[in-house]
């Protein structure tokens, strides 16, 4: 755990709260939407994988952005659908990332992974259902059509080979290999960043933001997606399995190169308190407007799974 540097607002903390609530009960809708599909084995998979926790910082990050409009959520056409499409394409990725080819791993948001509850094949087709369930949602919400064309090229490239699964590659390609700050760095811009970023970009999109506007938010979204994961790195190295929801150790134990194996974990811990300052220095010319994306920073690095 790292020392607190900021703190969240009780106010702030309610938001959040409701935020996400506000996104699981949107995410119960799409899949209550879904039948007769609905009662099959694979929706129930799907289900299975979505509904099972997680922190929801990406849509998290779309609800925050369109608060800076000044506008109640609900006012803002297509919005909800935004957040639960980046959920389901993040939870597409934890599917096939937990996988026996990829990081092969039994546990998730503290229960069985998709391939342990149910099995690999079954697991594979959760995330391909996944992913293009969540451009569907994009294609069918009420955002106008430029809007919703810009979106799925946001979201499809962060997914793919400029983004998470050119990430994912190089992490496997450099398991027992010793990678340099910058390397690291690069990876995981695109394996963890990369969505992070688009959920921002998105957010912004669906308030119509200025390109000055999404520059600033897009320089907070950089920052905050690597101490995301350099938090991450600490964590794996510092908490148990039953706090993480996931198998704590495992990266040392598959002898991948992480920030706290390249740099130590006290200089880890500064570099993450550095990385959440720059990204909140990011958004000063949005004042007390964007506190709300103060707080997700302050949650994103002080957080213990």
């Amino acid at each position: 755990m790292l020392k607190e540097a900021h703190t969240i607002t009780d106010a702030h903390s309610k938001w959040l709260s409701l935020a996400a609530k506000r996104v699981d009960t949107a995410m119960v809708k799409v899949f209550d939407e879904m039948q007769p599909a609905g009662s099959s084995s694979l929706a129930k998979a799907m289900r299975y994988a979505a509904m099972g926790g997680g922190k929801r910082i990406r849509p998290l990050l779309i609800y925050a952005v369109a608060a800076l409009s000044g506008k109640e959520l609900n006012q803002i056409p297509g919005l909800d659908d935004c957040a639960v499409s980046i959920e389901l394409f993040h939870t597409y990725s934890l599917v096939h990332d937990d996988l026996p080819c990829m990081d092969d791993d039994d546990l998730r948001r503290g229960r069985a992974t998709v391939h342990k509850a149910f099995d690999e094949a079954t697991a594979l087709l959760v995330g391909d259902a996944l992913q293009t369930m969540a451009f569907n949602l994009i294609a069918k919400s009420n955002l106008n059509a430029q809007q919703k064309v810009t979106i799925i090229e946001v979201l499809s490239r962060a997914g793919g080979v400029l983004g998470m699964a050119e990430g994912q590659a190089i992490d496997l390609e450099s398991v027992g290999k010793p990678l340099g700050r910058e390397q690291l760095e690069h990876m995981h811009q695109l394996k963890t960043g990369a969505l992070l970023r688009a959920a921002v970009k998105i957010g912004s999109i669906t308030i119509d933001l200025n390109e000055q506007e999404q520059q600033s938010l897009d320089q907070f979204a950089h920052s905050l997606g690597l101490a995301f994961q350099v938090v991450d790195d600490i964590l794996d190295a510092t908490a148990d399995s039953q706090t993480l929801g996931k198998t704590a150790g495992k990266d040392a134990a598959a002898n991948k190169p992480t920030f706290v194996s390249l740099m130590g974990l006290e200089a880890a811990q500064v570099f993450a308190r550095e990385l959440q300052e720059k990204a909140m220095a990011s958004l000063s010319i949005w004042g007390e407007n964007a506190d709300l994306l103060r707080a997700i920073a302050i949650k994103v690095v002080q957080r213990e799974s």
